[in-house]
């Protein structure tokens, strides 16, 4: 499904319009410029374009997570959406990844999925992973997310959800995926990637078992 794009929805106070929900414990990734002035057509509101899956969206505040003591205990859900209208209400009134404090992540995973190597759907499973210098990622974010909810992956059951990492001298986006050892999905899902998002260098899957055994020192099982 091709997700186009509407016209920008109305922002109030901490409410987004157009199926929007609080996000005040959140206030690190929403947009405050003014920039969101118009509203949606009253036909674009009566017949909204469902999505495949309902997506949520999840953020890791880096001052939360520095008053935590063990991982993923500070992630936090802040908007589930399940058509086109509500993808587009939330992400155009949050921050893009350029504009997200150091030592954030923040994802989008299909919901009933957690973004953490212990939920059930995920512990067998893996990443992609693209590198990219200090706020060049916001486009490859965004075709990323175009892609999977969109339903543009051939393999696209096996995709949990994505997460962009924003640290000191990179930003990071991965696609996690449910079962690691099916190698051709994989390789298919790497390979598709690399096209959504025009990336030409060379990029590797780490399965999340080997990730928490070595961390840092973990390789790549797959590459494309």
């Amino acid at each position: 499904m091709a997700v186009e794009k509407p016209p920008k929805p109305t922002v109030t106070g901490n409410r987004i319009n157009g199926g929007g929900e609080k996000v005040e414990e959140h206030v690190d990734i929403v947009r405050d410029d003014g920039s969101a002035s118009s509203k949606l057509p009253v036909a674009m509101v009566r017949q909204p374009h469902p999505l495949e899956h309902s997506w949520t969206f999840w953020f890791d505040n880096p001052s939360a997570k520095s008053r935590q003591a063990a991982w993923g205990s500070s992630i936090r859900p802040v908007y589930t959406f399940a058509t086109v209208e509500q993808f587009w209400s939330v992400y155009n009134n949050i921050h893009h990844p350029s504009k997200l404090a150091v030592g954030a992540d923040f994802h989008c995973f299909k919901c009933g999925i957690e973004p953490k190597w212990e939920d059930p759907v995920c512990a067998n499973g893996g990443k992609w992973t693209v590198n990219f210098s200090r706020g060049k990622s916001d486009a490859c974010w965004l075709y990323t997310l175009l892609a999977m909810i969109g339903e543009q992956f051939d393999h696209g059951d096996e995709i949990c959800g994505a997460v962009v990492n924003v640290r000191n001298r990179q930003e990071k986006i991965s696609i996690w995926t449910k079962n690691a050892s099916n190698e051709a999905a994989q390789l298919s899902i790497g390979k598709q990637w690399k096209e959504f998002i025009d990336y030409n260098d060379q990029i590797g899957f780490i399965f999340h078992e080997d990730a928490k055994k070595h961390d840092r020192a973990a390789k790549n099982k797959y590459a494309v």
